[in-house]
């Protein structure tokens, strides 16, 4: 890379055509991966989040609510995959297979992206309740 950036500067770089061979093509993402399976590790899940961010948004549902999660970390505790463990102004910890998540952004369908504060103004959600896989 520093070569060819010397090359630009000094005007001397040349297009090289990528070989078709060894070029593979990775196929659109389909909804059903977007979809959070709380019985996954936390990192696997904080991953996900990551990793459809921008687009198309990791999804879950709360109380029959399809919602995006747009920002997690890693936290602790433990109880069945998809328990709420807590809930606060610095997010909703949730959870998982292995390890919890404390999910600091999200947005309901049709809605705008929200702190987990805010969010949890208009729908407050209790200790012990599930979040459940989309689809």
């Amino acid at each position: 890379m520093a070569t060819v950036l010397e090359q630009l500067a000094a005007g001397h770089a040349q297009e090289t055509p990528q070989p078709s061979e060894g070029a593979s093509y990775a196929p659109k993402i389909r909804d059903a991966e977007t979809a959070i399976d709380w019985s996954k590790s936390a990192r696997e899940i904080e991953r996900a989040v990551r990793a459809f961010r921008p687009a198309p948004g990791a999804q879950t549902v709360v109380r029959g609510m399809q919602c995006k999660l747009w920002g997690a970390r890693l936290t602790e505790g433990t109880a069945q995959a998809g328990i709420v463990l807590a809930v606060g102004p610095e997010g909703i910890r949730v959870a998982c297979g292995e390890g919890a998540l404390e999910i600091t952004e999200l947005q309901r369908a049709g809605g705008r992206r929200l702190p987990a504060a805010e969010f949890l103004r208009g729908c407050p959600l209790a200790v012990g309740e599930r979040l459940a896989t989309a689809g």
